[in-house]
C-alpha cells in the first residue's frame, strides 16, 4: 500500500490477530475459567481430533501440538514486527487451514461464529504492507 503512512492501522491489525490468537491458546490451558470454549487440553484435543477426523489418532494429537506452538509463535512474531511477513503469511495459511477444516467437519457456522475467514484474510491484507512501523523489522531495516 502506498501513499499513506499505516503505522497505527497495521500496528493494530497485528495485536488484534495476535492477542485473538493467543486468547485461544490460553483457553486451551484453561485460563479463561467459566468463559472457555475447551477450558483444557484434553478438551482441545478431542476437538482436533474432530476437526482432524481423517487423520491417525497420533497425527491428530500431533496436530494440535503443532497448531498450538504455532498459534503462540506466529502472534508474537507479529507483536514484536520481527519477521513480520513472514508471520503474517503464515497466519493467514494457519487460520485458512483451521477455517477449511471447520468447514468440512463442522459445517461453514462454526467458521464464521469464530471469525476465522476474517482472521486469514486479515493477516494476508497485513501481509501485503511494504512497511510495518514500531516493529523489529523496522529498527533492523533503519540500522542496516
Amino acid at each position: 500500500m502506498t501513499g499513506k503512512d499505516f503505522k497505527f492501522q497495521q500496528l493494530f491489525l497485528r495485536l488484534a490477530i495476535s492477542v485473538t490468537m493467543l486468547s485461544a491458546v490460553a483457553d486451551r490451558f484453561g485460563f479463561w475459567g467459566d468463559n472457555s470454549a475447551w477450558g483444557n487440553w484434553a478438551n482441545f484435543e478431542k476437538y482436533t481430533r474432530q476437526l482432524t477426523f481423517f487423520l491417525p489418532e497420533t497425527l491428530s494429537t500431533f496436530s494440535a501440538y503443532g497448531a498450538t506452538f504455532l498459534e503462540i509463535l506466529f502472534p508474537l512474531m507479529l507483536i514484536l514486527g520481527f519477521k513480520t511477513k513472514i508471520a503474517a503469511y503464515g497466519t493467514g495459511f494457519l487460520l485458512l487451514v483451521f477455517a477449511l477444516s471447520m468447514s468440512i467437519a463442522l459445517g461453514i457456522k462454526a467458521p464464521l461464529d469464530y471469525s476465522v475467514w476474517v482472521g486469514s484474510a486479515a493477516a494476508f491484507l497485513l501481509a501485503t504492507l511494504d512497511k510495518f512501523p514500531l516493529s523489529i523489522d523496522e529498527l533492523l531495516t533503519k540500522n542496516n
